[in-house]
């Protein structure tokens, strides 16, 4: 269900000034602390009122201050995952659920079935205090889930995670979206995320929308290495599984030719999404030979942005695909890299981490 906001609103001396439109899927709005992007979700929800603009979900307007509109919060029909749980404590797991169903009036949906999903149904029989930080924000993500909402608003849901709990919940955050086809808007500063998650990206930087697109256009604009940050600056390309061979790595097909990676544990024919960084990728005007490095495309140079430090950041294509790669200025100015140039990208295997590896979520192009 898309998702169209227009509002401006002042906070002291900072103004929010957004507008974008969110297709339907998995929407990430991404912008370094204090960019706005809370007060986007929450105005969204109900929670803050923006002084002029409107918000439309699905067509359904939530809110137009010209002509008088703003749902009340309970009546918007929208799922909110906060960065912590906010779970009852004097609950159990299985009524914290119930919970969501009767107040909205709208659950139809099985809690047995969202159980399944999110893999808790393990946990229905105990107090939400005895929950670690993943179990508790799965609970929370059932819970909104369960309210029957026409989008779920997910702000941060794992910023209070540490990192072998965040890698335990991107698995269902991305099932989440494929088995129910409820479109979401992600609010993150993390670039990993971003990459594994979004089918849409809208970049924030101080209240104003930079950006937007896919991620294989949003992410390798080197015009926009900045804001993503450059040591998280990087490409995500769309894969298939075409072979396991039997020395612990992957053989997938990309537009440009063939990746190898450690083992991905999915089928042969399996649709995966890979995050390249452009820090791990090296160029080189001819193809290497009897090198440690697995993975050589041929690409040509499309655009080449020299920073006030030694680094550059040039963009490539290979095949239908768009990288960066990250190299000094001196290798650009002795390899004369320039945009038309015909070279070859070099790819580590082992660069490449399984947090990086997204399983059957595609995006729109």
């Amino acid at each position: 269900m898309s998702l169209s906001v227009d509002i401006r609103r002042g906070l002291g001396g900072f103004h929010l000034q957004t507008q974008f439109e969110a297709p339907d899927g998995v929407t990430v709005l991404f912008g370094r602390s204090g960019s706005g992007k809370t007060t986007v979700v929450k105005s969204i929800a109900g929670l803050v009122t923006p002084e002029q603009g409107r918000i439309a979900v699905g067509g359904r307007v939530l809110f137009d201050r010209s002509g008088g509109v703003d749902v009340p919060v309970h009546k918007r029909r929208l799922g909110y995952v906060f960065q912590d749980s906010r779970l009852f404590p004097h609950l159990s797991v299985r009524d914290n659920l119930a919970y969501a169903a009767r107040a909205s009036g709208r659950g139809t949906r099985d809690p047995g079935e969202v159980g399944q999903l999110l893999g808790i149904s393990h946990l229905f029989d105990r107090r939400t205090h005895s929950l670690s930080g993943g179990e508790a924000q799965r609970v929370a993500i059932g819970r909104a889930l369960l309210s029957e909402p026409d989008m779920l608003l997910m702000d941060e849901p794992l910023a209070s995670l540490d990192g072998p709990r965040k890698a335990e919940i991107l698995p269902y955050l991305e099932t989440l979206r494929r088995e129910t086809g409820l479109s979401i808007l992600y609010v993150t500063h993390n670039m990993a995320e971003v990459a594994r998650l979004a089918t849409h990206i809208v970049l924030i930087d101080e209240g104003r929308v930079v950006r937007s697109g896919v991620p294989e256009e949003v992410l390798t604009d080197p015009d926009m290495v900045r804001l993503l940050g450059i040591r998280d600056a990087g490409a995500v390309l769309s894969a298939t599984v075409a072979a396991h061979p039997d020395d612990g790595l992957t053989e997938l097909t990309v537009s440009g030719g063939r990746l190898y990676l450690p083992s991905v544990e999915a089928p042969v024919g399996t649709q995966l999404r890979v995050r390249i960084l452009a820090q791990d990728v090296i160029l080189a005007r001819t193809r290497p030979e009897q090198i440690s490095a697995l993975n050589v495309l041929p690409v040509k140079v499309l655009t080449v942005r020299r920073g006030e430090g030694p680094g550059v950041i040039v963009q490539v294509q290979a095949g239908q695909d768009r990288l960066l790669a990250r190299i000094t200025r001196r290798s650009a100015d002795a390899l004369n890299i320039v945009e038309g140039t015909d070279c070859f990208a070099v790819m580590k295997s082992l660069a490449v981490s399984q947090t990086d590896i997204a399983v059957g979520l595609q995006s729109g192009l």
